[in-house]
């Protein structure tokens, strides 16, 4: 499953904008880990798994602050979250 992201700036807020995540309500669980060259998000749930994956040359500035970013906001929808290492 290939998604699409973006990044912008709201006020002094960072956010990324993610578009085509599955059901929340057939994939609850959504796992993500930091890799060299990119994000994974594997979503979880009763219909089996569904993976993303977030190029960080697209996402810029820090890595780890990317992949903070990204949980927090996959909570925020209503994901329960994981960080898993790589």
């Amino acid at each position: 499953m290939e998604g699409f992201y973006q990044r912008r700036f709201d006020a002094s807020i960072k956010t990324m904008r993610l578009m085509g995540l599955p059901n929340i309500q057939n994939y609850p669980t959504a796992t993500v880990t930091r890799h060299e060259e990119y994000i994974s998000i594997i979503f979880e749930g009763r219909d089996g798994k569904q993976t993303m994956s977030v190029p960080l040359k697209y996402v810029g500035g820090d890595p780890e602050e990317a992949e903070l970013m990204l949980l927090a906001q996959l909570r925020e929808m209503g994901y329960e979250v994981r960080r898993e290492t790589d």
